[in-house]
């Protein structure tokens, strides 16, 4: 059974689904929202309360004023609104691309309220030798959008972030992106407001490494099997160098989970159970 609940959050409410019982394990995404993960959430649910939401503009998740922009540390706000609405002190947390970039602004401001971090492959851009380039790909793939449309954008995109090309495209398509969300018309807003008010937040946010040094919190840095090569899997690299950790190998690419849930749910486990 599921759940659903709004919780207030600062400048609108979020759209959160909780399953099963256990130990509370938030999923967060960004943009990707709570549809996309609802079946690996299904998996954890034999043994945990699994947390997903729509990210703050994102889905079913609504802003007062929806032009305003999406960074990690509101959205690590709006998991601790989450945490509150349901008197729960703390929660173990898995975070995937701009999701785990929401974890580790979590731990940064607010450590006492996680109890282990899983970040899997956050883009974080700015730990890159050559974080100018890459920020000016960001600038120009937003240019891109608001120049000829989400298609051009996604396509960018994804020849930006490695992945294998998605091949021609008319105006009006969107190529392979983040897996589908509640409807095609609903895809296409998120993946607007993605590129309009999300991804230079994401992608510019520099993490407080001794901050993350000296957290109470467990910290685990994920990276896909399938991933080398990506842009995510160099970031990912770069801030498991930069904290002198050792990264988990997850099954699968990028989006590893909804591949194989399963497999990927047992990685996890084990990494929120390994002291």
């Amino acid at each position: 059974m599921t759940i659903t609940h709004t919780v207030p959050v600062s400048g609108g409410r979020l759209h959160c689904e909780i399953r099963g019982a256990g130990p509370l394990l938030i999923l967060t995404g960004a943009p990707m929202g709570a549809t996309a993960l609802a079946p690996f959430a299904e998996v954890l649910a034999d043994d945990h309360t699994v947390l997903t939401h729509d990210p703050r503009g994102i889905g079913r998740s609504v802003l007062d004023d929806p032009h305003s922009d999406s960074t990690p540390d509101l959205r690590a706000a709006d998991l601790v609104a989450v945490l509150d609405a349901l008197d729960a002190e703390s929660a173990d947390v898995f975070g995937t691309s701009g999701g785990a970039v929401t974890g580790l602004a979590l731990v940064t401001l607010h450590p006492e309220r996680v109890r282990t971090l899983v970040a899997h492959e956050p883009p974080l851009l700015e730990l890159l030798p050559d974080a100018a380039e890459r920020r000016a790909a960001v600038d120009a793939m937003v240019d891109t959008f608001h120049r000829e449309g989400l298609g051009a954008a996604w396509a960018a995109f994804m020849d930006f972030a490695g992945f294998d090309d998605p091949g021609d495209t008319g105006p009006d398509e969107q190529p392979a992106g983040p897996p589908p969300g509640e409807s095609p018309a609903q895809d296409l807003a998120d993946g607007a407001r993605f590129f309009a008010h999300e991804i230079r937040g994401t992608t510019r946010y520099l993490p407080d490494l001794d901050a993350l040094a000296a957290t109470p919190a467990r910290l685990v840095i994920g990276i896909g099997a399938e991933s080398r090569g990506l842009a995510t899997y160099a970031t990912s690299m770069a801030l498991a160098e930069a904290l002198s950790l050792t990264p988990k190998e997850f099954p699968g690419g990028h989006a590893g989970f909804t591949e194989q849930p399963e497999k990927f749910a047992a990685v996890l486990r084990d990494a929120l159970t390994r002291s």
